[in-house]
């Protein structure tokens, strides 16, 4: 069994990942998701919680998508937010296998910034 990494630790490897992440991206996109700011939370709040969300959620795009943007909708700032004890729950605590469902996360939720639906982001296989 591994062991758990700390806060810290998962932070560190999250942040990692979504380095590569915006490197490997063409730069006009790179450059919109570095504007994008990513949040880091242990898991949804219990006030999330009370909104519906499920409490094993992975990550959460919340804010206006970006095709929106010029809406003029400013309910939240556009954000992603990533459920780091879920995400590590969710590998058992296998750093290669956090990695990757980080990865994927954060481009599932990158998507809905871009305005894809649940559709198109499967289709693109960030599900």
């Amino acid at each position: 069994m591994t062991p758990a990494a700390s806060w810290p630790t998962r932070v560190r490897i999250a942040e990692g990942v979504i380095g590569e992440v915006l490197a490997s991206l063409p730069p006009d996109l790179a450059e919109e998701a570095r504007a994008l700011p990513v949040v880091f939370e242990p898991r949804p709040s219990r006030a999330m919680q009370a909104e519906g969300l499920e409490p094993d959620l992975l990550g959460l795009f919340v804010g206006v998508a970006h095709p929106d943007s010029e809406s003029g909708l400013q309910d939240l700032p556009a954000q992603i937010l990533l459920f780091l004890d879920n995400l590590w729950r969710m590998a058992r605590g296998h750093v290669p296998t956090f990695r990757d469902e980080v990865h994927i996360t954060y481009l599932h939720e990158l998507g809905h910034y871009l305005g894809l639906d649940e559709d198109a982001i499967a289709d693109r296989g960030l599900e």
